[in-house]
């Protein structure tokens, strides 16, 4: 029997306003639980909010209200992004609310009783906006927090603590036996490395606020908030006790799924697993870490004004347009960047040229003025025919096996094949000149053809598109998609479609948009001036690279003789170990990388490597590279390159030059 699937977003903290970053996780969420629906699992998708904590209460005194009333305000504001695009979450569940409270102290109650909580007083530094304790080694330069670079407090207060030194090794045995428990593979490394060093005890209880879950006989204080809030993704099944809707859908009678975004990773895939462990209760199957957006090259900052509420951009396109497009546009586990303008190429480009024009002049053009609005019956198929039949087979196949390895941009890639076939296909048959050469039986082939494509087509993007998808199917003259558990509706077997349907053609799915309606779109979103991008391509142009300047040529060697160097002229290059700690695409360069890299300084380097069309970013991080510490420092694409990575290559292909060897970063190589 197949596992039922469970996938839940982070819980968002009510701080503020929900962006364009809670609206992709959201949407991941969604598509990945609409296409398990549609393949007959139990599935269930659980979002909600985050409304405990001394930054919360904070925020409500600066407002003048209480803690409650803020977030009770705040709260609704992320349930209505849910609907505005189109996500369909089957639980939404609030910090604030007293089944998941009783979860939590419930959670305590049995770490608690395993002997893992103990009563003793914290001193340290703790980032208020993060939620987090940090010790110095982790602290930017000038003792500020690495995410939000601004400046921690010290806190000294009594506390409880949670062993987590404890469990050290049963993590790292857990990682070892679980492989693909972290996504994507660098970032588990990231995880594994930081438990590696050891870990210390964790303060899991406040008293100098009052925002909070209070602890079990101790009132006087309150939980760790991450305590709190990472358990909403078992209290919103009932657990840590064992109700049914529990044991359905958490693991290991579920495949239990946790997306998150890379900067709340080791919460979920260091603290949130001790905490289970500790409880007694069974691990999630996995945590996918996705990366960060920028908004038109520039990050997400509240002092430029880009941060984007969803509502404006789903009323502009549509949120269909605006949940294909970050999820075509975003590799899922790197970075990303919105464009406005790259929206609309999309939407022009492969939406309205691609699907819509394939729609439209099948069922509005061909079928309606050449075959009385009805599904033809199909004859023989020629070598045509059956090619995009491969094509559709094809593309069902490699849809699904990415969804199932939580790769929805590669999903739609695989299902644009099949868009690019179709249209490629009613390109080569001509069914017009068929209708004009009176050749009847062989243009009601092609039409059913083209039109059994396109129902293939309204079951693939269905979880994507679920709005335009159920248009298209109406077009079609076919019902709505109803999925069922136990019934899977995934296209394998060619002609479902019933000739005798009638069509009824209808309005274009995505109508074009002529330069003054693009003009008004972009001015009502306060993207500003811009050029007209209907004849845009999905892809912006790019600035060529800047290449590295050549190496000084080396002096001719006599003839017959080797072009040997000194060893003094090899020793004024520096060489040392470096541990890659942050991988990242330079924005605009398919194959410039931005790397952040341990040398053993004070700080870490910016190294800019041209190794992208051989190493995804994550690929890198965690390992151990070698680095020319001494070249000076240069710009390429406007940022600088403090060192060099060495590599070796040949016709199949480059490989950084690493060790075999946990050796030290900062060590000379030699």
């Amino acid at each position: 029997m197949t596992k039922a699937f469970y996938v839940t977003t982070p819980i968002y903290y009510v701080n503020d306003a929900p962006h364009i970053g809670h609206a992709y996780t959201s949407i991941a969420a969604d598509v990945l639980t609409r296409y398990h629906k549609l393949r007959g699992e139990s599935a269930r998708y659980l979002t909600g909010t985050d409304e405990h904590g001394l930054k919360l209460e904070r925020r409500a005194k600066e407002l003048g209200e209480a803690p409650q009333a803020f977030v009770d305000r705040m709260a609704p504001r992320f349930s209505e992004m849910t609907n505005v695009i189109g996500s369909s979450p089957d639980d939404f569940i609030r910090t604030t609310e007293p089944r998941h409270k009783q979860s939590v102290q419930e959670m305590w109650r049995r770490m608690e009783a395993n002997g893992d909580i103990y009563l003793g007083e914290y001193k340290g530094l703790y980032c208020v906006p993060c939620e987090a304790y940090y010790t110095e080694k982790d602290l930017a330069e000038g003792n500020l927090c690495p995410v939000h670079k601004r400046p921690v407090e010290n806190v000294a207060e009594k506390s409880f603590f949670f062993r987590l030194s404890k469990y050290t090794e049963p993590l790292l045995k857990f990682y070892e036996a679980n492989p693909t428990f972290v996504a994507p593979e660098g970032r588990f490394n990231e995880v594994k490395s930081f438990v590696r060093e050891g870990l210390r005890d964790l303060s899991v209880s406040r008293t100098s606020f009052t925002w909070g879950v209070p602890v079990p006989e101790h009132p006087e204080h309150v939980m760790y908030v991450w305590l709190d809030a990472l358990t909403n993704y078992i209290s919103a099944l009932g657990g840590p006790k064992e109700t049914d809707l529990f044991k359905t859908f958490w693991a290991p009678n579920a495949r239990a799924i946790h997306i998150v975004g890379k900067d709340i990773l080791r919460f979920h895939a260091v603290y949130w697993p001790a905490f289970l462990m500790s409880a007694g209760v069974p691990l999630p199957t996995q945590v996918w870490a996705h990366g960060w957006l920028t908004v038109d090259g520039e990050k997400m900052s509240k002092s430029l004004g880009n941060f984007i509420p969803p509502g404006p951009l789903a009323e502009a396109f549509g949120a269909d347009v605006i949940r294909y497009y970050l999820m075509r546009d975003v590799g899922f586990g790197q970075d990303g960047d919105f464009s406005h303008k790259n929206v609309l190429a999309r939407y022009h480009g492969d939406l309205g040229n691609g699907l819509g024009n394939l729609l439209n002049r099948m069922v509005t053009s061909i079928v309606q003025k050449n075959l009385g609005g009805v599904v033809p019956k199909p004859s023989a198929l020629e070598p045509v025919d059956r090619e995009l039949v491969r094509v559709a087979e094809a593309s069902a196949k490699a849809a699904a096996a990415a969804l199932e390895a939580i790769q929805p941009n590669r999903a739609l890639d695989a299902i644009w094949e099949l868009v690019a076939a179709a249209n490629k296909y009613v390109d080569q048959t001509a069914p017009w000149a068929l209708a004009k050469q009176g050749q009847t039986e062989r243009l009601g082939t092609v039409a059913y053809t083209v039109l059994e494509a396109l129902r293939w087509l309204s079951i693939l993007l269905a979880p994507f598109m679920p709005e335009k998808t159920r248009d298209l199917r109406a077009q079609l003259g076919v019902a709505p998609l109803d999925p069922k558990v136990g019934q899977d509706e995934w296209p394998s077997a060619w002609g479902g479609l019933e000739a005798g349907t009638t069509t009824a053609p209808a309005a274009p799915l995505f109508p074009r948009f002529d330069e003054a309606q693009e003009k008004a779109i972009f001015d009502r979103l306060g993207v500003g001036k811009t050029k007209p991008v209907t004849e845009s391509k999905a892809t912006p142009a790019t600035k060529p690279e800047a290449k590295p300047a050549a190496a000084p040529a080396t002096p001719a060697a006599a003839e017959g003789e080797p072009a040997f160097i000194e060893f003094d002229d090899f020793a004024k290059v520096k060489l040392k170990l470096g541990l890659v700690l942050a991988a990242e695409r330079v924005p605009k360069s398919d194959k410039m990388l931005k790397l952040q890299i341990d040398v053993g300084e004070a700080a870490p380097r910016q190294v800019l490597a041209g190794i992208g069309k051989h190493y995804e970013p994550e690929a890198l991080v965690g390992k151990r590279v070698t680095v020319v510490t001494n070249l000076k420092p240069r710009k390429m694409m406007g940022l600088e390159s403090q060192g060099m990575v060495l590599a070796a290559s040949d016709d199949a292909g480059l490989s950084v030059l690493g060790v075999d060897k946990d050796i030290r970063p900062g060590g000379d190589v030699k």
